[in-house]
């Protein structure tokens, strides 16, 4: 089990936060921190993986105390045992594939365990090519699975996939979620895609403004009881114009964007790149032939 409860003040580009989050994460649980922007959730990871030191705290993962504000430990980052997978890839340029995966390798003789993470994610072909020939859905592959060679004692995501486009994404989260059946590593997962939530989390976590405010199963956050409506979209936020006292907020969802009005009061801490999610509580729909 890993225990996290930790204090820090933060500036964000929305102001001063307190972050002050006390969670558990269970073995071989999968769970996903979510919010808006500035609430803390990267801070959290680079708290857990000591990058970040709280300003007090404690942090356990297994029987290991790795930060204890009161007893003055604080575990040095190479003792961690942590994996961290960010949005930009972070590949040595100079070496191939297959020799960005050795490098990594704490076991230098467990090449079977390379063997079987290139299978997984369909990257066999490609372990003598450099990462400059890669696409963008292939360097995160092998970022991913080299962070699991080091054999972490938690995986740590911070919107790994957020920089690739929709099919990209979907393909990958499929392949994130094989990988993680696999080794049932714990991992805390940062995302803004409802998506990634539902088809990777056992558990999430709602953080706003620093805080947890809820947490449960993806199902019991989104579901019907709390989002009824005749249809749900998930999208983003590309531009909020004023009209009087409404706010027009122009959103992308896949391939289209759409215009919807909110009030001065539901808007007023939205912000261009939000996830949102469009929903309507009545909904006649007319069919087109294109």
């Amino acid at each position: 089990m890993i225990k996290v409860k930790a204090q820090k003040k933060l500036i964000t580009s929305h102001g001063p936060i307190n972050l002050n989050v006390d969670f558990q994460i269970l073995d071989q649980e999968l769970i996903t921190l979510f919010g808006p922007s500035g609430g803390g959730k990267t801070t959290i990871l680079r708290m857990i993986a000591g990058l970040t030191d709280p300003d007090e705290g404690f942090i356990q993962v297994g029987e290991e105390v790795w930060f204890d504000s009161e007893k003055k430990i604080n575990k040095p980052i190479q003792e961690r045992q942590i994996s961290f997978v960010f949005q930009e890839y972070n590949l040595f340029p100079n070496m191939t594939v297959l020799e960005n995966l050795q490098y990594a390798l704490k076991d230098k003789k467990d090449t079977a365990m390379i063997a079987e993470l290139l299978e997984m994610v369909h990257l066999t072909q490609l372990k003598n090519r450099k990462p400059e020939t890669l696409s963008g859905g292939q360097k995160q592959r092998v970022a991913l699975i080299r962070a699991l060679l080091r054999k972490p004692k938690i995986f740590l995501l911070d919107e790994p996939l957020s920089s690739l486009d929709l099919e990209l994404r979907l393909k990958l989260q499929d392949e994130i979620h094989i990988i993680y059946n696999r080794f049932k590593i714990p991992t805390i997962f940062v995302t803004h895609d409802l998506s990634e939530v539902f088809k990777l989390s056992n558990r999430i976590l709602i953080l706003e403004q620093g805080k947890i405010v809820r947490s449960g199963r993806p199902g019991e956050i989104f579901g019907e009881d709390n989002l009824s409506g005749k249809f749900k979209f998930v999208g983003t936020i590309l531009e909020l114009q004023k009209d009087n006292f409404l706010i027009i907020v122009t959103v992308q969802i896949g391939a289209n964007v759409t215009k919807v009005v909110a009030t001065e009061e539901e808007a007023h801490n939205w912000v261009v790149g939000d996830r949102v999610i469009v929903m309507s509580k009545a909904f006649n729909p007319i069919i087109l032939k294109v």
